[in-house]
């Protein structure tokens, strides 16, 4: 979804938050995460080539760009902030239902979010 001109006028005055995700994928012997990361008021630019860019050595890792997290997540890290810096993001999980344990702890504490179960 592209807005230019007078329709992203009318969204930011609006106050509606522009459509950004990305499913990020990595494997690696014996490791297979994936995990959605859903914009909130990251700057456009940043969200795309920074937090949906990781670095992560010895892992093959596959970005994909959409619109908004697909459905399937068993849990969802809700306006999450990352470490600091003044910005939001939804984190949606999918794989082990287990890694929640672990997860929802420092969904809350850390990133000072709500844990959601879809």
């Amino acid at each position: 979804m592209r807005l230019t001109g007078l329709s992203l006028l009318l969204a930011l005055v609006s106050g509606e938050t522009l459509a950004q995700a990305c499913v990020v994928h990595s494997t690696a012997e014996r490791l297979d995460v994936k995990v959605c990361q859903q914009n909130r008021n990251i700057p456009e630019k940043l969200f795309a080539d920074g937090f949906c860019q990781p670095n992560l050595p010895g892992q093959k890792v596959d970005v994909h760009y959409i619109d908004q997290c697909p459905t399937g997540a068993f849990g969802v890290c809700s306006n999450a902030q990352v470490a600091n810096m003044p910005y939001r993001q939804d984190i949606h999980y999918y794989g082990v239902a287990t890694d929640a344990a672990y997860l929802q702890p420092f969904c809350e504490a850390q990133s000072q979010g709500n844990w959601l179960k879809p």
